[in-house]
């Protein structure tokens, strides 16, 4: 399999980890939109949220429980942090196993992309 996120879990390429388990990988985006910005994985490949089955839902929200143990563990819990799943072309993934952002460090405003939003005339 040619999936960059598999070659991290299985150790053919290095990444920043933070936390690693039996279920899941947690490292630093190498292109950071946040002061802390961190991906949870999954070390089981799921290509997609669309590809979850109903026995993966307990370890999607496995990847949930994580990200706020790390938020917590890095001091930003309780300011406030967000967390993003990108799903297809579309939604802006790039890479084809589910990763869930993990973005904290500073204020956000909604929608994530303000600038690029257009306001009707």
């Amino acid at each position: 399999m040619d999936c960059l996120f598999c070659k991290i879990v299985e150790g053919e390429i290095p990444a920043d980890v933070l936390y690693q388990d039996e279920k899941v990988i947690v490292f630093r985006d190498i292109n950071p939109q946040a002061p802390f910005h961190a991906l949870v994985i999954p070390r089981q490949h799921i290509p997609t949220l669309n590809d979850i089955a109903d026995e993966d839902c307990e370890l999607v929200g496995y990847m949930l429980k994580i990200a706020g143990d790390v938020a917590d563990e890095h001091g930003f819990a309780e300011d406030g942090y967000r967390t993003v799943f990108n799903c297809n072309t579309h939604g802006g993934q790039t890479v084809y196993h589910i990763h869930l952002h993990l973005l904290g460090g500073k204020p956000m405003g909604w929608p994530p992309y303000q600038d690029t939003l257009k306001t009707p005339v």
